[in-house]
């Protein structure tokens, strides 16, 4: 049985939205690589990549009936925290013990974060009933 019809379409545009602030940190990384360590350019990649996620979601994607924009945002920042020190662990440990190249690291660090946020994000932060 699938879900209903409404959970499929938020669904399929949170997949857009991912997968947009994933092409944007893997610009500002490949942007920032040549300038900043390794660990310094993925945080600010990861920055940009939220600011998109968020802006996207909040108005499109994953819109919301709640009308606590301002506690909603603060949610939406601790699920982003989240997020960042799993993709920050991953990326952490790929440079130091896998010595992976860095433009590689997001494909392996952003799945495993994605799983949590997206099942916060669609339950909690972003939820349709209030």
């Amino acid at each position: 049985m699938l879900p209903a019809r409404e959970t499929q379409v938020r669904f399929f545009k949170s997949l857009l939205v991912g997968g947009t602030a994933f092409g944007v940190q893997y610009l500002v990384l490949w942007i920032l690589k040549p300038h900043l360590r390794p660990l310094r350019a993925y945080s600010w990649a990861y920055v940009c990549s939220v600011a998109t996620h968020y802006s996207l979601n909040r108005f499109w994607a994953l819109k919301s009936a709640r009308r606590d924009a301002g506690r909603q945002f603060l949610e939406y920042l601790g699920t982003a925290l989240i997020g960042y020190l799993i993709q920050r662990f991953i990326a952490w440990f790929c440079l130091t013990w896998v010595h992976m190249p860095l433009l590689w690291i997001p494909v392996f660090a952003v799945p495993p974060s994605t799983l949590a946020v997206i099942a916060i994000l669609n339950y909690r932060v972003f939820r349709r009933n209030v």
